[in-house]
């Protein structure tokens, strides 16, 4: 099962354990189109997504609050600090339009960042 049968529109009207007229297309129980007409709606957004999505939002209120001078960078733990500047280099590597927290000085060569631990 099922076999469907669709509207002029190309919307599923019906749903068929054998084939019939006009309803010779078969989808698997778990197609999406299915799972919409039977009433299930498509599975939430997996917790480690909803994660991902929080922590740009994270990401994005500390560089507001950086921006208006409400807290320094210096003022996050080592270990946040390590993790944003992380994050900070990647997105400004994909996109280029990162906040840049520090302005570019001669002296990045030689801060050692190996005490902050795995990021």
């Amino acid at each position: 099962m099922p076999y469907v049968h669709r509207t002029a529109q190309g919307e599923i009207d019906s749903l068929h354990r054998q084939p019939l007229p006009g309803a010779t297309e078969f989808l698997s129980n778990d197609h999406p189109q299915v799972r919409r007409f039977v009433g299930h709606e498509d599975a939430p957004a997996s917790f480690a997504e909803l994660d991902a999505a929080f922590v740009r939002v994270a990401e994005d209120l500390i560089d507001s609050l950086l921006m208006k001078n409400v807290i320094a960078i210096t003022d996050l733990p080592a270990q946040a600090q390590a993790k944003l500047f992380a994050r900070k280099n990647f997105r400004d590597k994909l996109s280029g339009k990162a906040l840049q927290l520090f302005p570019d000085s001669l002296f990045s060569e030689v801060i050692d960042d190996t005490g902050f631990g795995p990021l």
